[in-house]
């Protein structure tokens, strides 16, 4: 069996997290409102009607449809089939959920997992694209991919017709994990052609989706796929693009979330190019002519590090600098959504505290939104 697909949660966690998902009503920010209150999944399941009235934002029809459900037959199915396919369920309380995607608010509270790529590797990219790919965007991605091989990065994409699948493909070659999110339960492959190369990534990388079985690909549900490409990278990487195009969706949410954007530009006559340009004009996406680039925009080329000297902090720092500094001592350089998450200053105070300390000389901002101590 593989160990990416052993459940850690238990059995009675699983059963209550999917049944969460299954009441009318209740989508992933509701449900992370009840989980704060509540405790657990199971507990808000066991909470009084007139207990739950009391959680800000759950009104009558929420607390009945959480009282009065005929929804556990259904989620002990799901249970059975995930036991029977050894698909992992990732709730928000695993440690192995990714924890980039866990800072979004609209995060999945369950994902189900196929496969043995680490989800909180140190370098993930997502690559997206028109399904009407060209034959210079299906180069692109061979460059691409062939740039990044041995670099340690975990590659991220929708398994769609076009440029996510020449980017799936690519990584298939070159033995580098890929990950692809899907838009309807791990009962199905759609599309049905990409089965083969979804095998593989099963036993490189993986399939990722918040759907339970028997859910088909509905229209609906692909910009929702698009969200969990856009929450769990790092950089995002448009290739090619309209400007009505799903990857333009996956771009705009990445940005939202502060995650970095990346965009080749192409002819203007184009019309799978004027996606790309209109992010690179707007700045939302940083223009890249090459996998080079991206890597060195995001410091993610190898190199030797020296071991940091000793060093006495004669500065005086505020309290709120002082925890900054504590933080960022223990790791080589850190995101900023990382660094928000250990701190828990607002973002204003946070925003100020590093302008501060890099006008002092102790922190130096890198590409990528990082930080380092100098």
């Amino acid at each position: 069996m593989n160990r990416a697909n052993i459940n850690t949660l238990s059995k009675e966690n699983i059963f209550y997290n999917i049944a969460l998902t299954l009441v009318p009503g209740i989508g992933p920010m509701t449900a992370k409102t009840l989980i704060a209150y509540c405790g657990s999944p199971e507990q808000i399941f066991k909470t009084k009607r007139s207990q739950l009235l009391r959680i800000p934002g759950i009104g009558e029809a929420l607390a009945d449809a959480l009282v009065h459900h005929d929804i556990f037959e259904r989620a002990g199915e799901e249970v059975a089939f995930i036991e029977e396919k050894q698909i992992r369920v990732l709730g928000l309380s695993d440690d192995d959920y990714p924890q980039r995607l866990k800072l979004c608010i609209d995060a999945p509270i369950v994902l189900y997992y196929s496969g043995n790529a680490d989800l909180n590797t140190e370098k993930i990219m997502g690559i997206v694209g028109t399904r009407n790919a060209t034959d210079c965007g299906k180069m692109i991605c061979e460059e691409l991919v062939e740039t990044i091989q041995g670099e340690n990065i975990l590659v991220v994409s929708g398994l769609a017709y076009g440029i996510d699948i020449a980017a799936h493909k690519a990584c298939v070659k070159r033995n580098i994990p890929t990950v692809g999110v899907m838009g309807h339960g791990l009962d199905r492959m759609y599309p049905p052609a990409h089965k083969e190369t979804a095998k593989k990534m099963v036993q490189q990388g993986g399939l990722l989706t918040e759907f339970m079985s028997c859910t088909i690909p509905d229209r609906q549900n692909f910009p929702k796929r698009n969200r969990i490409v856009a929450g769990m990278i790092d950089v995002l990487v448009v290739v090619e693009t309209a400007d009505d195009g799903g990857a333009m969706i996956t771009a705009m949410l990445a940005d939202s979330y502060n995650k970095d954007v990346v965009a080749y530009p192409g002819d203007v006559r184009n019309k799978y190019a004027r996606g790309c340009n209109h992010l690179i004009k707007t700045n939302r996406a940083a223009l890249v002519e090459n996998g080079r680039d991206i890597l060195e925009l995001l410091n993610w080329t190898k190199k030797q590090i020296a071991p940091k000297p000793q060093r006495e902090l004669f500065i005086e720092l505020s309290e709120e600098e002082k925890i900054i500094y504590d933080v960022l001592k223990q790791f080589d350089e850190l995101g900023i959504d990382e660094l928000s998450a250990s701190v828990r200053l607002t973002p204003s105070v946070l925003a100020g505290s590093l302008l501060n300390m890099e006008f002092q000389g102790l922190v130096s901002a890198l590409p990528g939104k990082r930080y380092k101590l100098m």
